[in-house]
């Protein structure tokens, strides 16, 4: 692969191909941020640990290679989700979970070469390479910021909250649906003072610094997809 500042590339094979070397060749720092753990394909993965010393775990040893990756909490959808991320962790990876939605799924090799994954059209992802040092610098700079704010695995799963009872799955179809507070209380049945309240409670169970972040906390952490409205 030539040393353009920023190459355009379709389809994992193309990925691989032409930049598997760069995976191969991370020798301080391998920075990942994506929604879940099988954005990059096994093949990337099979390039990165390529480049390992034989026997080597990721930052094992002062001076060696960090891993770090950032995900979503869709990255969890079940236990046998979590106990594969605690593998990770056991054989080196430092791995943190970001409750608010990633803007773009990015790797980032020893701060000079950045990959970002764009989202899939007709079974093919798009991925953009790029080599200029300050694009690089400020992308990392973002990734750290999230990472920085972000609990680790275990930290996460402690907070996790439980499943959402009916009633708070009724109030965050209301503020899916863009309903007014008064209109929600009247639709749910409750005096305002009472739904506010209740919306309040959720935002803090939730983790959430927003009504909006609250909805797609609830959409990660419990699974629900259903259509805002008072069905179901």
């Amino acid at each position: 692969m030539n040393d353009e500042p920023i190459v355009t590339l379709h389809g994992e094979r193309a990925l691989i191909d032409r930049a598997g070397h760069l995976f191969a060749g991370a020798r301080q720092e391998f920075l990942v941020a994506a929604a879940d753990p099988v954005t990059w394909s096994a093949g990337v993965n099979t390039a990165f640990k390529a480049g390992l010393r034989p026997g080597g775990r990721p930052g094992a040893e002062p001076g060696g290679l960090v891993l770090r990756k950032l995900y979503t909490p869709q990255a969890l959808p079940d236990a046998h989700a979590e106990r594969r991320l605690g593998r990770m962790v056991a054989k080196g990876a430092h791995i943190r979970i970001c409750a608010a939605p990633l803007a773009q799924e990015t790797i980032v090799l020893d701060r000079r070469v950045a990959i970002l994954a764009g989202a899939p059209t007709g079974g093919t992802r798009t991925y953009t390479v790029i080599r200029s040092p300050d694009v690089v610098a400020g992308l990392r700079s973002l990734m750290r910021a999230a990472w920085d704010t972000s609990p680790d695995l275990d930290e996460h799963l402690r907070r996790r909250p439980g499943a959402l009872s009916a009633e708070a799955r009724r109030i965050l179809r209301m503020l899916g649906a863009g309903h007014t507070d008064e209109s929600a209380a009247r639709l749910l049945g409750m005096s305002l003072r009472t739904y506010r309240r209740r919306v309040a409670d959720l935002m803090e169970v939730l983790g959430a610094t927003s009504r909006f972040q609250a909805g797609l906390r609830a959409r990660e952490l419990d699974g629900l997809a259903r259509r805002p409205g008072l069905t179901g």
